[in-house]
């Protein structure tokens, strides 16, 4: 699988670490950054992530800060971009099967690296049901986005 992970400097030795367990794994990862724990901004790396996969470079990301909260709000500012942060396998595969989230939100302050791997593992390895409850669901979530994106904030 084609796979895009980034971090801020926070989330860079994880970054390294899970980056590190993909390629192990047998997939392409492209890494658009953080290349260093210099101080960096979250968003920038949120918004790489998100346009590797929306433009197609990649099937799904994997996206880490210190606490996983900024990246995951960031990431979902992008139409599109169904960014979960996980901290649990359950969630991990469960958010994939049921909300087809694209992109994986792990905060480095919050886990280790052996969960951090679960996570990816559970995450990478789950599929979207196509159920029609979560089929109809997702309908409505992408209307949200729809709506909000045109200006109609009603």
């Amino acid at each position: 699988m084609k796979l895009v992970i980034g971090s801020d400097h926070a989330g860079f030795q994880l970054k390294v670490a899970m980056g590190d367990l993909l390629r192990s794994l047998g997939h392409e990862v492209l890494d658009v950054g953080a290349f260093n724990e210099n101080p960096s901004d979250y968003p920038d790396f949120a918004e790489a992530v998100g346009r590797a996969v929306l433009d197609g470079k990649a099937e799904r990301g994997v996206l880490i800060c210190g606490s996983g909260v900024g990246a995951s709000v960031a990431a979902n500012k992008l139409p599109g971009i169904r960014a979960g942060m996980c901290h649990d396998t359950y969630s991990a595969h469960q958010g994939v099967e049921h909300d087809d989230i694209n992109v994986l939100v792990l905060g480095s302050r919050v886990i280790g690296v052996k969960l951090a791997e679960d996570l990816v593992k559970a995450f990478l390895g789950a599929k979207f049901t196509n159920e029609e409850r979560h089929v109809r669901r997702l309908g409505k979530v992408k209307a949200l986005e729809a709506k909000f994106a045109a200006g109609l904030k009603q």
